[in-house]
């Protein structure tokens, strides 16, 4: 079975990926059927060429779940449509401290609409 995955270049702690089309049965450092870019995770930096990716697939070839997502968020020119998180992460103790303050700005609309009613 033919696999599309990702190879392991770079130094340590600061790893640089190939995204190669391999033989599922050879290791990860095999020499390679075919390069189909490469993948800087630090940076978000992808290049792929995106058609022969698709070739690939739709030849049999398997993609591994990391190389699906890549695959899948690349851009036509084959860079990676990166879009960062807006949310910030609170801390407990602050997300409590939000959940009280809704629910007291809840109790407070739902006191204003009772009392013209009456």
């Amino acid at each position: 079975m033919v696999k599309i995955r990702l190879r392991r270049l770079g130094y340590k702690k600061n790893p640089v990926f190939r995204i190669v089309v391999l033989n599922s049965t050879t290791k990860r450092e095999a020499a390679p059927i075919q390069h189909l870019g490469f993948y800087n995770p630090k940076t978000k930096e992808m290049k792929l060429d995106k058609q022969s990716a698709l070739d690939w697939v739709n030849k049999g070839a398997q993609p591994t779940k990391t190389v699906k997502f890549l695959i899948d968020n690349c851009k036509d020119d084959g860079s990676l449509n990166y879009v960062k998180k807006t949310t910030e992460k609170l801390s407990k103790k602050a997300q409590a401290k939000l959940q009280a303050e809704k629910e007291a700005a809840e109790k407070a609309a739902q006191a204003a609409n009772e009392a013209p009613a009456q």
